[in-house]
């Protein structure tokens, strides 16, 4: 019968034959030695490989992190005997209403319980039985003994250590586990927030955009001159939709059409800078030579994407959603710009006017996707665009050329 203690104390043997000299060494390297190591599954590896050196008879071991995060809700690091790299798994959102982890140890341990210990080779009892002992019984494992990993601010995570020995882990086993508890919460944090701050910063402004910051490249002013396409997207009647529907329905249908955009432009090499109320602003850098075409790519499966979504939406009883595209190519400012306590990680300069241009040009000529001269120019693709002639854009003393691209690249 698995034990589940409320209370556990983490108080060190101090008899010497208790803690052999090897084993203090695994204590103090976590300490001491992994300062320059940025990545927790890295560090986790080393450790029990580490603790296996030192005769702990551990064979699987796993964390496991509730995440506050936009993309996932946590994370698990598993680690088995043999292994170099640990095996990582994220989770969505949702997935700890699911009824695999609502009858894990996991949940058990992170709503209150302070240990959770079974014997696999045990009868089961009258305690609970979890179907995860059903997997580790068939990989030949004997012992499990999960504990809670405190964090600050009342975080609180999950360790498990499981053993393959005949008979499981022993007394001293257990206590070093426990002594090295909180030297694994406190490595384990600064990763972790260091992970987390860098995944913020990207969701949030873009993985080129957040590794220019962390780099430093955050003094107001500062930038590069970089070529790049750029693509600027904006929802039609956006006011009208807000006045009729519900905010949640509203916000729905936002993030149904941002995905629909976005996704093609981040799997084609694009980087979107920002989401702009219903609009979006984003580049393909020039230093990718196939910049032009994969821009012309993501724009195809976006409109692919909106078809799929507006007939869903239809078939709701939301009508279909109409949306502008304009696209130009050209030397912008990248880099930042704002006040002395906000700044803003964005592209400047007139190659970005013109693509909003264009965009709003979408809404007289009534074609959703428009194209300068200098970017067909570049992209080599005039075949498949239908030539919309010259156009003059508010802000230009001269009319640039324009083409309306269908979403098929003919080149």
């Amino acid at each position: 019968m698995p034990s589940f203690s409320k209370e556990m104390s983490y108080s060190a043997a101090d008899d010497d034959g208790l803690w052999p000299a090897q084993r203090r060494r695994v204590l103090d390297w976590l300490m001491t030695e992994t300062r320059e190591q940025r990545f927790i599954d890295n560090i986790f590896v080393d450790m029990c490989q580490k603790l296996v050196d030192a005769g702990i008879s551990v064979a699987r071991a796993t964390l496991h992190f509730r995440i506050d995060n936009p993309q996932w809700r946590g994370a698990r690091i598993l680690w088995r005997k043999g292994m170099l790299q640990a095996d990582l798994r994220t989770f969505e959102h949702g997935s700890e209403e699911t009824q695999q982890y609502l009858n894990s140890p996991i949940n058990d341990i992170t709503t209150g319980l302070s240990e959770i210990r079974r014997h696999l080779g045990a009868a089961s009892g009258s305690g609970p039985e979890y179907p995860l002992f059903d997997d580790l019984r068939a990989e030949g494992l004997t012992d499990y003994i999960a504990w809670p990993m405190e964090h600050t601010l009342g975080k609180r995570h999950v360790v498990s250590f499981a053993s393959d020995r005949l008979g499981g882990f022993g007394d001293e086993e257990i206590l070093f586990f426990k002594d090295l508890l909180p030297a694994l919460a406190l490595v384990s944090e600064v990763r972790l927030k260091n992970r987390l701050a860098r995944t913020l910063l990207e969701t949030y402004v873009g993985p080129h955009a957040s590794e220019q910051i962390l780099a430093g490249a955050t003094t107001r002013g500062s930038g590069v001159t970089v070529g790049a396409a750029i693509l600027i997207c904006d929802l039609r009647d956006f006011t009208t939709l807000s006045d009729i529907w519900p905010r949640d329905d509203v916000i729905g249908l936002l993030n149904g059409y941002f995905d629909a955009m976005s996704e093609p432009i981040e799997r084609h090499g694009g980087e979107i800078l920002k989401f702009m109320g219903d609009g979006l602003l984003a580049i393909f850098p020039l230093s990718n030579p196939n910049a032009c075409i994969d821009l012309l790519a993501a724009i195809g499966e976006a409109q692919a994407a909106m078809i799929a979504l507006n007939e869903t939406n239809v078939r709701s009883g939301h009508g279909a959603l109409g949306y502008g595209i304009g696209v130009h190519v050209g030397d912008v400012m990248y880099g930042n710009i704002g006040s002395r306590k906000r700044l803003d990680f964005t592209v400047i300069g007139p190659a970005v006017n013109i693509a909003s241009r264009l965009e709003n040009l979408t809404k007289e000529i009534k074609r959703p996707v428009l194209l300068s001269k200098a970017f067909v120019d570049l992209a080599d693709c005039h075949g498949g665009l239908e030539s919309i002639g010259p156009q003059l854009l508010r802000g230009l003393g001269v009319p640039i050329d324009v083409y309306a691209f269908d979403g098929e690249i003919v080149k």
